[in-house]
């Protein structure tokens, strides 16, 4: 008989077992389960609830099963449906009675709640320190291309000359937002369940602070209605980890480009490509494109949970033991792939040469030249039309605007003197963007400074 069994006069079906049960899965949460049980049990000892006996039985029971599941002693059973159920069948099975007084003065509901939000937890602070190794690495690989030069882009059309640092340190700021979203996220996750019962709490005298305490919470829930059904931890999760995805997505869309032959910004290291199977000559991104591929499946567990908690009514409801494969997959495919990107990242050879020629081409200082002329007195938007009619002339010659004569220069502009050789440099109109966030290679310097103090910070 099941232990909710009692007003059942007939079993369950086995298919109605293998459809109901979640232990396939949430057996993972298993430490977090005997650790929580662990702490209610001794807090039911100390506020007198049961027998001290009992309580202290009990605790050192479950750290005897603790220690035979690590060990691989212990096979759950599909008929127990969940990890909950199958510890405390265990537990009762070698203490007998005394085993079922652990569940005084709790459910499955608060305990479900609270297994996940302390597994969730440890998965968090896993999942920083990957991002804060993945920061380490993009600042070491910025310091080292300080000053190479390669073409900005907006649409995937050649724009402005910048330094393939300053475009590597737009992605630590994305993935220092990662890490600072993932906090905020703690935050609201840390926030202890256990003591709300079904939905409506207990008559029992808990003591729900003590509990927190010794389980590392901040603080308790103020609503035990909302403690129960409340997943929008996991739903924040998800999020975060969806945001990663993207940006990991979004990297390695660049690397995958950089690396074809027709850019040739980058070549990947050996031990991070592959081989065709047909065709010998290539050298496949594929851990850049499984990156990116498996961005999807992330994005699919977020909707998933989203969808299953949309018309949910309060308080628990058997639709959100679907919340778990979902944050489970996505938290072990992100941190896979964080795993592996920061290695590959590491691992990339840069073309410096190769960026430096492709900033020389699609007039990426056309700006800097309309710049130029401003500073000669030259409205701006006079200035962009002159600029515009000189990129016509050069793309019907075939040439640079570097390689215009001076005489053909005037012909734009009487303005033109013989110092725009040296102002319309690529060196010139990288190193002059001097303002806090630009591409010179002081305020690169300072982004990397600062980022390197934000790491220290969260040491």
């Amino acid at each position: 008989m099941k232990l909710w069994g009692g007003r059942f006069q007939k079993n369950t079906d086995k298919i109605v077992d293998d459809f109901h049960s979640s232990i396939r899965f949430d057996s993972r949460m298993y430490k977090q389960d005997i650790i929580g049980s662990i702490t209610h049990a001794k807090m039911l000892g100390n506020c007198g609830i049961i027998p001290p006996q009992d309580s202290e039985l009990i605790q050192k029971t479950l750290f005897e099963i603790l220690s035979d599941i690590d060990n691989g002693q212990v096979e759950f059973e599909t008929d127990a449906e969940d990890i909950h159920m199958n510890v405390e069948k265990i537990l009762i099975e070698r203490i007998g009675d005394i085993g079922k007084k652990l569940h005084t003065g709790r459910s499955r509901n608060d305990q479900v709640a609270l297994d996940i939000r302390m597994y969730l937890k440890s998965e968090i602070d896993e999942l920083d320190n990957l991002l804060i190794s993945l920061l380490n690495t993009i600042i070491k690989l910025a310091e080292q291309n300080l000053d190479t030069i390669m073409p900005g882009y907006t649409h995937l059309q050649r724009a402005q000359p910048i330094t393939f640092a300053h475009h590597l340190m737009a992605y630590f700021q994305m993935f220092r937002r990662d890490t600072e979203r993932l906090g905020d996220c703690y935050k609201r996750t840390n926030i202890m369940p256990l003591g709300s019962g079904a939905l409506a709490g207990t008559t029992y005298p808990l003591d729900r602070h003590m509990v927190a305490k010794e389980l590392g919470f901040d603080s308790i829930t103020e609503n035990s209605l909302d403690a129960v059904s409340d997943r929008d931890f996991v739903i924040e999760l998800a999020s975060c980890l969806s945001i990663i995805m993207m940006h990991l997505s979004r990297f390695s869309e660049e690397l995958i480009l950089w690396s074809s032959y027709e850019f040739g910004f980058i070549e990947m290291d050996d031990s991070y490509s592959t081989g065709s199977s047909i065709m010998p000559q290539k050298k496949n991104p594929d851990v850049a494109e499984l990156v990116r591929g498996k961005t999807g499946r992330v994005y699919g567990s977020l909707m998933s949970i989203l969808t299953v908690m949309k018309s949910l009514p309060l308080a628990y409801n058997k639709d959100m033991q679907e919340d778990k494969e979902g944050i489970f997959d996505s938290v072990d495919t992100v941190k896979l792939c964080l795993n592996v990107f920061t290695n590959m990242l590491a691992t990339i050879k840069v073309k410096g040469d190769n960026m430096l020629k492709a900033a020389q081409g699609g007039f990426t200082n056309a700006t800097d030249i309309a710049d130029y002329l401003v500073k000669k007195g030259i409205p701006f938007r006079t200035a962009h039309e002159i600029i515009g009619k000189m990129v016509l002339y050069c793309i019907g010659k075939n040439i640079s605007i570097d390689e215009l004569s001076m005489d053909e220069l005037k012909e734009f502009s009487d303005s033109i003197q013989d110092d725009i050789y040296e102002e319309i440099s690529l060196k010139k109109c990288v190193s002059e963007r001097k303002l806090p966030g630009g591409p010179a290679k002081e305020s690169v310097q300072q982004s990397i400074d600062t980022g390197r103090a934000f790491i220290e910070s969260k040491a």
